[in-house]
């Protein structure tokens, strides 16, 4: 969790940073001073929660809430101010709380427990996914999963792709090997990839992170702490992470990566 704060005056600064991390003392916490800084550093590096004071000299806080909904509409926005006047204005900007000064933890701990968009931690995945860079897979204990085939690994790193949606063979086929006919040998061939996936996933123990059915499956996201998924989540920390590469040793995520990403 990614939390920015600006306050122009330095002594409410360092006490909002301090009840922030109070509150949250496993966060990454930022404290500005400047407004521009703050709308910087949420650009640059992806920002989950604002604490922004709204009487600032120049670019008020509400203003400044405008200008960071633009950088990611889902940025939860919680405004900090000493004049209740405000509150209508700001709470039309959809924001995710308001606190009164003197800020202290329990207000923030109240504002946390409760926030528009919520941050949902993935402590109970049974894989970790990575695909900005190369594609890995890992156990929870950080272990890499082992795939007794590098292509079987391919055929999840598609399904990981596809973000729970049904895939049959002939698409896994047409995506791994697309110039190649969809003939009696090519669909024997793909099907032992899925059972070498589904072997190496049970050896794991996480054979759940895949849903069969009748000539299709599909990835369980919910079981699975992907990159790529918090990414279209707006999460700060994988947006900071994404350096344009994506699944990088698989050529057909070239072409998927001008479809999603742009």
């Amino acid at each position: 969790m990614r939390i920015l704060c600006v306050d122009d005056e330095p002594l409410m600064l360092k006490m909002l940073e301090m009840a922030i991390k109070e509150a949250k003392p496993d966060a990454d916490i930022t404290a500005h001073k400047k407004q521009a800084d703050l709308l910087n550093d949420a650009k640059e590096n992806g920002c989950d929660i604002a604490f922004l004071d709204i009487h600032m000299r120049g670019m008020n806080g509400v203003e400044l809430a405008k200008e960071l909904k633009g950088v990611n509409p889902k940025m939860n926005i919680i405004f900090v101010t000493g004049y209740s006047e405000y509150a209508g204005e700001a709470m039309s900007l959809h924001a995710s709380g308001y606190i009164m000064k003197p800020v202290t933890k329990e207000k923030i701990e109240h504002e946390l427990s409760d926030l528009r968009f919520p941050i949902v931690p993935k402590n109970d995945a049974i894989l970790k996914v990575q695909c900005f860079g190369n594609f890995e897979v890992f156990l929870p204990n950080g272990e890499r999963l082992h795939f007794e085939r590098q292509r079987s690994k391919e055929v999840f790193a598609y399904l990981v792709h596809k973000q729970g949606g049904s895939c049959t063979t002939r698409e896994i086929a047409a995506a791994l090997f697309e110039d190649e006919p969809f003939d009696k040998k090519q669909q024997n061939h793909v099907q032992q990839l899925i059972y070498a996936m589904m072997k190496s996933l049970k050896k794991a123990d996480v054979e759940e992170a895949v849903n069969r059915g009748y000539n299709a499956l599909a990835v369980n996201p919910d079981v699975l702490d992907c990159d790529y998924y918090r990414f279209k989540e707006l999460d700060a920390g994988a947006v900071n992470s994404y350096q344009n590469e994506y699944m990088s040793q698989y050529y057909w995520a070239d072409f998927l990566y001008d479809e999603d990403f742009y």
